[in-house]
Order: C-alpha cells, then sequence, then structure tokens
C-alpha cells in the first residue's frame, strides 16, 4: 500500500478525526471540486502520473470498473485514500472514525438494520433542517432517495469507511433493541405461546416492535450479553423477584431485576428457543439455541433446573464467529511456548491439561490441536460439547442418552486409525485406562482432567486405578491453566506495595526497581466500572523426565512430586501470576484470588 501521509495535508479541510455531530455542516449534494478524482489523488497520496495513467487505461478497457478499486488492486492506494479524495472532490466531511456513542439510536428506529448494511449508510445525526448519513459510497444516491422517503426528511451526507459503517450499525442497533426496562413496563400479557414459531436464523437486531414483550425482553437480553461479551446468562427466581446475572470475565454481575409474576412467562419462552418441553416443570432439562446477534453466530448451551420459586435458567453463549486462538497468542512465557510445542508435536504418549471449568482447558487444547494439524495425520476428538469447528479434524458428539459416552466413543474412535485422539474430558476409571492404552499403542491422547495443579494429576489417575508404572510409561506432561482477569488499562491506579505484598510474591523493594504495581482504580466506562476487562492465561508445566517418573515410581505423594519439580525449575500457577502482576497486566488481589500456595512450602517457610 502506500503510504500518502506526506501529501494528506492537501485535503486536510475535508476531513475531521473527532466530530460533534450537533455542529455538521449541511452540504449540497450536487456541489463538484473542479479537479477530477485522479488529480486529487496524484497531488494526495504517491501515487505518480504514468501509475493513473496505467489505472485509467484498464478502466477504459474493463466496463465498469471504478479507478479507485483498480487503484486498491494494484495496491497503488488504500480505500482511505481514494475516499478522502472523493470526499473532497464533492466538498463533503470525511471522517476516520465515527463517534459512535454519541449517534441517537432513536435515528434506525424506523430504518430496518438490513437496509443500512446492504447499502453501507447510516443516519448519524439530525437538526432542524436534514438528517446527517454516514456513506461508504457517496456516488451511490439511489439508497439514499430510498432513506429520504422513509425518513421523510433531506439529507446531507459524510463520507467514512465501510468498515466504520458496519461497527456503527451493529453498535447503534443494539442499544436500540436494547430497552429492557421498556420491555419490563409492557409485561402484562399471558403466557407465550407453545405452538408460536420461531426463526432461529434471524438477527435478533432485526426484531419488529409488534412483538410481544417478552420475546422482546428475552431478544433484549440475548443481545446485550452479546454485547458485554458475557459468557454465561443467570435468570434466578427468587421469592418476590427474579434477577439476572451475566458472568463477565469470569465474575458474576448484576444487571436486572424482573418482576417475580412474569417467570413463567419469561422461562416458557426461553425453553420454546431450546425446543424443551414447556409444560414439564418438575425435572431439569437441557438444551440448545442457535441465534445471531449483531451479524455473530452465537451457540447457547441452555440449562433449566427447577428450585422452590420457579425455574432456574443458564445460557452459555459461544460465539462460534470468533474461532480459536493460535497458540503462539495464549499467552505463553517463551521456556513455557517451547517445552509445550516440543510435547504435543511428539508420536505417541497423553498430554494432560488440568483446572477447574472455566480455566481454559478446551482453548489450551485446541490451540495445539490447530498447532499440530497437518494433512500427513489423522486427529480425532470426542467432545462434550463440540465448542469450536476445527478445519481437518474429526469431531464427534458425546451423547449419553444413546449410550454414546467418551468410553464408547474411544473405542469406536480406536478403528478409524487416529494419529492423534482429543478426549474432551478423562471422567471415569474406563476412559481413563482406554486413553492411557491408546497412547502406549501408537497414539498421541491430550484429554483434561480437574485437578488443581500438576502434581495432584499423579493423585487423580491413581483414583483412577491406573498402575505407577502405567503412568510413567504413558505420560508426557502436564500443563495446569487458570485465567487471570486484566486490569483496565484506562483507570488501573499505580501503588507502593507493601512490604508483605513484597514478601508474598517473593521479591525485594531493590529487585522491584523502578516497575509499576497497579491496583484496580475502581472502574470505568471503558470497563463498564468493573476495573477489570479480558482476561489472559497462566500456566504451569510439568515435564515427565527421568526425574520425575522416578520419583513417581517411589511414591505418588503429590506434594513430594512438585517439590522436586520446583527444585528443577518449575514455575507454578502463583508465580506465573506474580509475573503477570509485576508486568502491570493485573492486581495482586487477582492472582492471590485464583491461585493457591503449596502446603509444603507454607510448612517450610
Amino acid at each position: 500500500m502506500t503510504d500518502s501521509s506526506d501529501k494528506s495535508k492537501d485535503v486536510e479541510g475535508a476531513e475531521a478525526d473527532s466530530p460533534k455531530w450537533s455542529h455538521l455542516p449541511t452540504v449540497p449534494l450536487r456541489k463538484m471540486a473542479k479537479k477530477t478524482l485522479g488529480e486529487i489523488l496524484t497531488e494526495s497520496t504517491n501515487i505518480t502520473k504514468d501509475q493513473l495513467d496505467e489505472a485509467l487505461r484498464i478502466q477504459s478497457a474493463q466496463s465498469g470498473s471504478k479507478l479507485g478499486e483498480i487503484l486498491i488492486e494494484k495496491n497503488l492506494a488504500t480505500e482511505e485514500d481514494i475516499l478522502r479524495a472523493l470526499a473532497y472532490q464533492l466538498d463533503l466531511p470525511y471522517y476516520n472514525r465515527l463517534p459512535v456513542n454519541d449517534i441517537d439510536p432513536a435515528l434506525v428506529d424506523s430504518i430496518p438494520i438490513y437496509f443500512c448494511r446492504d447499502n453501507k449508510i447510516l443516519p448519524v445525526a439530525r437538526d432542524d433542517f436534514s438528517v446527517t448519513v454516514a456513506v461508504a459510497d457517496p456516488l451511490n444516491i439511489f439508497p439514499l432517495d430510498d432513506l429520504r422517503l422513509i425518513i421523510s426528511a433531506n439529507i446531507s451526507m459524510v463520507v467514512t469507511s465501510a468498515s466504520q459503517i458496519d461497527n456503527a450499525i451493529n453498535r447503534v442497533y443494539e442499544r436500540s433493541n436494547d430497552s429492557s426496562q421498556k420491555v419490563i413496563d409492557e409485561l402484562n400479557v399471558p403466557d407465550v405461546n407453545a405452538d408460536e414459531d420461531l426463526d432461529q436464523a434471524r438477527d435478533l437486531l432485526e426484531s419488529s416492535d409488534d412483538e410481544k414483550p417478552i420475546i422482546k425482553l428475552v431478544h433484549g437480553l440475548l443481545a446485550r450479553a452479546v454485547k458485554e461479551k458475557a459468557s454465561d446468562i443467570h435468570i434466578e427466581p427468587y421469592e418476590t423477584e427474579i434477577m439476572v446475572r451475566f458472568r463477565i470475565d469470569g465474575a458474576l454481575q448484576d444487571k436486572m431485576e424482573i418482576p417475580r409474576r412474569h417467570g413463567n412467562s419469561l422461562a416458557s419462552r426461553v425453553k420454546i428457543m431450546g425446543k424443551l418441553n414447556i409444560a414439564e416443570k418438575r425435572v431439569p432439562q437441557d438444551g440448545r439455541i442457535s441465534i445471531k446477534v449483531a451479524g455473530k453466530e452465537i451457540d447457547v448451551r441452555l440449562s433449566v433446573l427447577p428450585t422452590a420459586h420457579g425455574e432456574r435458567i443458564v445460557m452459555r453463549l459461544l460465539d462460534k464467529s470468533s474461532g480459536t486462538k493460535r497458540l503462539d497468542q495464549m499467552g505463553f512465557d517463551p521456556e513455557i511456548y517451547q517445552k509445550w510445542t516440543t510435547l504435543i508435536e511428539q508420536s505417541h504418549g497423553i498430554i494432560l491439561v488440568t483446572g477447574p471449568t472455566g480455566s481454559g482447558k478446551s482453548s489450551l487444547l485446541y490451540a495445539a490441536l490447530m498447532h499440530i494439524n497437518t494433512s500427513d495425520i489423522n486427529i480425532l476428538t470426542i467432545e462434550d460439547p463440540v465448542e469450536y469447528q476445527l478445519n481437518g479434524v474429526g469431531q464427534i458428539q458425546v451423547n449419553d442418552k444413546v449410550g454414546m459416552g467418551f468410553a464408547e466413543g474411544l473405542r469406536s474412535i480406536l478403528r478409524q486409525d487416529p494419529d492423534v485422539i482429543m478426549i474432551g474430558e478423562i471422567r471415569d476409571a474406563t476412559t481413563a485406562q482406554i486413553a492411557i492404552q491408546s497412547s502406549m499403542t501408537g497414539h498421541l491422547v491430550l484429554s483434561t482432567l480437574h485437578t488443581n495443579d500438576t502434581s495432584s494429576t499423579v493423585t487423580r489417575l491413581m483414583d483412577f486405578h491406573i498402575q505407577p508404572f502405567q503412568i510413567t510409561s504413558a505420560v508426557l506432561g502436564v500443563m495446569a491453566t487458570r485465567l487471570l482477569r486484566k486490569l483496565c488499562v484506562h483507570c488501573r491506579e499505580a501503588y507502593v506495595p507493601s512490604d508483605r505484598d513484597l514478601s508474598m510474591m517473593e521479591i525485594t523493594r531493590e529487585e522491584l526497581g523502578d516497575r509499576k504495581i497497579y491496583k484496580s482504580g475502581g472502574g470505568c466506562d471503558r470497563c463498564q466500572s468493573v476495573g477489570y476487562k479480558d482476561r489472559m492465561g497462566i500456566y504451569e508445566l510439568l515435564v515427565f523426565d527421568d526425574d520425575i517418573r522416578e520419583v513417581i515410581s517411589r511414591t505418588q505423594d503429590g506434594k513430594i512430586i512438585k517439590k522436586v519439580a520446583l527444585e528443577k525449575g518449575l514455575v507454578t500457577l502463583r508465580g506465573a501470576a506474580f509475573k503477570k502482576v509485576l508486568a502491570g497486566m493485573t492486581s495482586l488481589e487477582e492472582a492471590l484470588q485464583n491461585t493457591q500456595a503449596d502446603e509444603f512450602e507454607a510448612l517450610d517457610a
């Protein structure tokens, strides 16, 4: 791409980086600059006259092609270069960034979202004379004529990129549909009809105003949860109200209270979406919902549980469009990354990932499979549930209702000539035995266990009746993982740590030096007043080398195994968390809350 920064000042008058919508100019659509688009581009970018002439020759030979598209295709200009020049030619404002928070959602109340998406246009401001509309193609006036009829107002234009408009459309329509409290006030309606047809493929932001309030409420909750990047929605009935909470970055946050009398309608609507039996309120039910929100495909795992005050609902949200992270995006320290990649590239043996629910085990296994996935190996997985689709990997869904559990599926997988097997979780002795035997007969097996750290994995395998000689022969290594919340960089506060803080992190004030320690600053608008935003992984990797195997052959005591591993340089989860604290990425409080000290270390101290 060409760098036009040295000439952009020539068209600076047509550009605004931080617009104030209340002061946007109203520009006649037919006012034209005297210069051609090509002349403007040669003056404002690094495009030469010869390059422009060549592009014009291509345009004349290709009927219907646009000069800007040709220049972009030949890497002579960027989309921004073309739009800025076009805006200057038409005497229209050009914006690098649309201040989405300043756009009134009421502007789109009468405009279908698909109309804005298809035509890359969006109303952004209104004054006494006209409505200002952001457009990505100011030469396409036909959608503007249609929009003028829809909103019954004159139109003036500002120019911006298609990506800016797409982002603004999603966020403005999210705010337009996020009227949950208003919907609650409209909830004096009977229960939802069980026979109502539900179009699950439709984007929830396209919900119409004439839908029943309870439907709008559920759609609004789902859209809001996706917008706030919640992993779970909890709908909890109590004696006088229904509490709605979102789990965001691993922590539950209160979001809304709904009058208790609407509990049956709310539960019925959610159960209809999950294709559950709305007449059955005495036993737990599990279901699945597929929805779209702001163009994102969301898979919702639904659990309904009868309680004393009604049915408790938990919905786990999985954004299928976000995909999985690569191994080099998981936040490993270089040393652990090198050791981990060496393990997963072995031809046989078993590698285990441990940690509680929601600690990032599945994401780590998916990243490992993506790293080793090549056309010359056969990878098969058995999971409950299949969270992400991986190209080139055969993925099997556990279905206990028809007798397709982990053990049964694993037996069948072994007849499919696999090179690598991924087992979602080792839950019982039978699965553990098959997994160990498979790893000893030429297969690389990856799986998860629920243990607190790496060394206690040996004790857990012993509980599954795995013999010490099988452990030392089959297990290549164990990775323990946790997720820590990141401090919001916009509101975090630096502070001077106490001697006790430094002692816990096993660092002296001299070793700390000029490094800053941060704590939560109480929150801001960017982190929803929480003080934290997003999460990161920390890891403890125990490689089963000859020394560790020799210890396991003598004792299965996890404390002794870990003590030997520490002497060999093992970095514990707590140690990894303290590294993140010293790097200013999280707080000491978050590190202590999500990790624990070793008992024998405390005794030794």
